[in-house]
């Protein structure tokens, strides 16, 4: 087959790789040079451990078996079996843990309650107070602003994929067939659009003005090297509130209980932090759905951040070298993955994961395949 894949952020680049490790001809093509998006401008967590159960969860246990297989054939790709701490403090927070504890699928999510001295044996830069840690095993983590780019490198050398960059794709102009806005058309057996948070233009023509796909802004940082290893992602309680897995009465305890400081719930912030290979800190992040977006980004949310982190590992934050903000795509039905949508023939649109297009992408990709039969 040959198969037409628009948008070179981490979907479709892990949909241009399943293609081409199933034997067939991609052409990848991306409105700008590079990807620049939301699939460079993360975590680069595989995040496992907030996940509802089911579907999601299976999606990103899947996902996670595949990047660790991907990893070690694309070293560039950075990835690592870190796992991941909450810090706990207090009987609340303390609750919720234990609640995700004694789910029936804990154990697929490698739950462990922890003390807070287990849990610097397993990360020694948390030395700051805290009365004991949700450990998740089976979070991971890769390089978010490398993966794509040595993901590139590998299907460039099979000798079957072929990278177009600076062509923005203007209409469909027949089965499986696509006209860039050089002229040139790209005809396959099949087209993914994987467009990320592009969602005017072409898609909007295509899927309709009910496509249930919202766009969400984040703000994010970078410091300097910490210079001591951080050995696990690092979240904090506040992550038990933004995801679906711990929902329930300790949640809402919780909730009424511990509310969030005022800067966190204004900017519906959750804290996660995981160690880039540099030695420099990824630490984020907030939530904005209202539009229009700010266009610029606001300092409060970066402090509350930075005193947080600190309380955690007893020591002033590295200096912050990069701020930026991104925007993704996510379904309007939190209880589904991914939308998937054939728009024409042979044209499906892939879009809207949410906060789970790292973590989930392989198998996203992987279950587009498997239903399209490449």
């Amino acid at each position: 087959m040959r198969v037409i894949v628009v948008g070179a952020g981490v979907v479709g680049t892990m949909h241009a790789w399943h293609a081409v490790n199933r034997g067939h001809e991609v052409v990848q093509i991306e409105r700008e040079s590079e990807a620049r998006g939301a699939s460079l401008r993360n975590f680069g967590q595989i995040w496992v451990s907030g996940r509802a159960g089911g579907e999601e969860l299976a999606t990103a246990l899947r996902a996670r078996e595949l990047w660790q297989e991907i990893g070690g054939r694309v070293p560039g790709v950075g990835f690592r079996a870190c796992g991941s701490l909450t810090p706990l403090r207090g009987e609340l927070e303390t609750a919720v843990a234990e609640a995700a504890v004694a789910r029936s699928d804990a154990a697929d999510r490698g739950y462990r309650l922890l003390t807070a001295d287990a849990a610097r044996v397993l990360n020694p830069a948390l030395r700051g107070d805290f009365t004991g840690a949700l450990w998740c095993e089976r979070d991971a983590a890769v390089e978010p602003r490398t993966a794509q780019l040595a993901l590139k490198q590998a299907l460039l050398a099979s000798g079957r994929y072929t990278f177009l960059g600076g062509r923005e794709i203007r209409e469909v102009v027949g089965t499986a067939s696509v006209r860039d806005d050089h002229g040139d058309i790209h005809t396959g057996d099949a087209v993914i659009l994987a467009t990320g948070a592009w969602l005017g233009g072409l898609v909007r023509e295509l899927a309709g003005p009910g496509l249930p796909v919202r766009r969400v802004r984040l703000q994010m940082m970078q410091t300097d090297p910490l210079g001591e290893d951080l050995t696990t992602s690092v979240a904090d309680a506040d992550s038990f509130r933004y995801y679906p897995a711990y929902r329930g009465d300790a949640l809402d305890a919780l909730n009424s209980g511990q509310p969030q400081a005022p800067t966190a719930a204004e900017h519906r912030m959750q804290l996660l932090m995981v160690q880039r290979r540099d030695g420099g800190l990824t630490i984020g992040d907030t939530h904005e759905y209202e539009h229009p977006f700010a266009f610029d980004t606001v300092q409060e949310p970066y402090d509350h951040l930075t005193r947080v982190v600190e309380s955690f590992i007893g020591r002033p934050l590295p200096r912050v070298r990069r701020r930026w903000a991104g925007v993704y795509a996510q379904c309007t039905d939190t209880t589904r993955v991914v939308h998937r949508q054939q728009v024409r023939d042979g044209v499906w649109l892939v879009t809207g994961p949410g906060g789970r297009g790292m973590t989930c992408s392989p198998a996203i990709a992987e279950a587009t395949a498997d239903e399209l039969d490449w």
